[in-house]
């Protein structure tokens, strides 16, 4: 069986669950995570584990295998050659520029996976130095790394594969592969849908590209045909204070739990009649690739209201599985908030949809089955 490495920075953020399930849905090949520090977030049970660097200090939980103190060393490398890696996959591209010398230390191809903010967020913005100094020149050495052989590129939506090819990446390099998600875990909770609140439930980053703001400002007026509406936000970031100072101006009926995890959020998702995801595109240009929250929802039976916005309109069928709704426009998505809180036929074939679609197109097993094909690919190309 050959081994693939899966390399991110930070092993491995509650955001970023969707990594973990990936390689454990691995069949024909077998992975290896790697990266620099521990998050000590997420549980990295089931995983195969090495901290690459001077990370001893950050190394907090013995079951995850073993530790290759420094990957300068010679002998850290040749721990790694020892294993026969055929590939190198790193997720994100600013990970990918940390990669690189690792994959031509070990003389194999490296497979860079594009997510959203690494590839959507405009040149200028980080040539200006927005992102701090070290990431001035993010855009010229993604670009510098697109132009060798042994790089190829993984977008996880088409909405995403298209900004890679405007951003330089020569399109021949750039392929669609969605994560997808275990429809097996997310599925429907056992209070019927139409026997729970009308409870609308937001999970992400509480950032400017996720939108939450906007469905706050919304809730008024679907208040106004939904008395009774609730709405419990999860989630944290930069911008929950002041998200917290507008739900109390305008006194809305709202929860903020903070982040979660895995097993909660589920739990959230089995109370809730709809599921919102507001996003819009930020300042800089960031915007979503493919929400794998938005699969979730979907699977577990909830109809979704989301914007129409790059890689989302490939996640929703607008009019069966939920609601699309122009970006920014708070009446628009009030409206359609409104539609389903208040038609129990419409939610319950929605709800059926939602889930059917999500198993027929974004289903795990399948999608890690043709990610195993690609990496077969790579491995044996003659450019690797």
């Amino acid at each position: 069986m050959p081994t693939v490495l899966v390399y991110r920075s930070r092993l491995l953020p509650y955001s970023e669950t969707f990594i973990k399930e990936q390689m454990l849905a691995y069949r024909s090949w077998r992975g290896i995570l790697a990266g620099k520090q521990l998050a000590n977030e997420l549980a990295l049970d089931g995983l195969d584990v090495r901290l690459l660097g001077d990370a001893g200090r950050s190394f907090a939980s013995r079951s995850v295998a073993r530790v290759l103190w420094s990957m300068g060393r010679p002998s850290g490398l040749r721990r790694l050659r020892q294993e026969a890696p055929s590939l190198l996959h790193a997720h994100f591209g600013f990970d990918a520029i940390e990669a690189a010398p690792l994959a031509r230390a070990l003389r194999i191809p490296l497979a860079v996976t594009l997510h959203g903010y690494d590839i959507n967020i405009d040149r200028g913005w980080w040539e200006r130095g927005n992102g701090g100094p070290a990431m001035k020149h993010y855009p010229r050495r993604l670009l510098d790394l697109a132009s060798q052989k042994r790089v190829h590129f993984i977008a996880v939506s088409d909405a995403i594969r298209q900004r890679a090819i405007a951003y330089g990446i020569p399109s021949a390099t750039v392929t669609t592969l969605p994560i997808g998600i275990d429809v097996k875990k997310f599925i429907p909770g056992a209070t019927p849908i139409v026997k729970r609140g009308r409870r609308i439930l937001f999970v992400g980053r509480l950032v400017e590209k996720k939108g939450c703001g906007f469905l706050l400002r919304a809730i008024p007026l679907v208040k106004n045909r939904v008395p009774d509406v609730e709405l419990t936000i999860v989630g944290d970031g930069p911008l929950r204070p002041e998200l917290e100072r507008l739900a109390r101006e305008l006194g809305l009926p709202v929860r903020f739990h903070g982040a979660l995890g895995p097993m909660a959020i589920k739990s959230e998702l089995d109370q809730a009649r709809v599921f919102c995801l507001p996003s819009t595109r930020a300042a800089n240009g960031d915007a979503e690739g493919l929400p794998i929250v938005l699969l979730e929802a979907q699977a577990a039976g909830l109809p979704v209201v989301a914007s129409q916005l790059g890689g989302i309109r490939e996640a929703v069928v607008n009019g069966k599985t939920g609601y699309s709704f122009v970006e920014k426009d708070i009446g628009d998505l009030a409206c359609r908030l409104t539609q389903i809180l208040t038609d129990d036929q419409q939610t319950l074939a929605m709800a059926s949809e939602a889930r059917a679609f999500v198993c027929r197109h974004f289903d795990l097993s399948v999608l890690t089955g043709r990610l195993e094909k690609y990496y077969d690919e790579l491995a044996s190309s003659g450019h690797a």
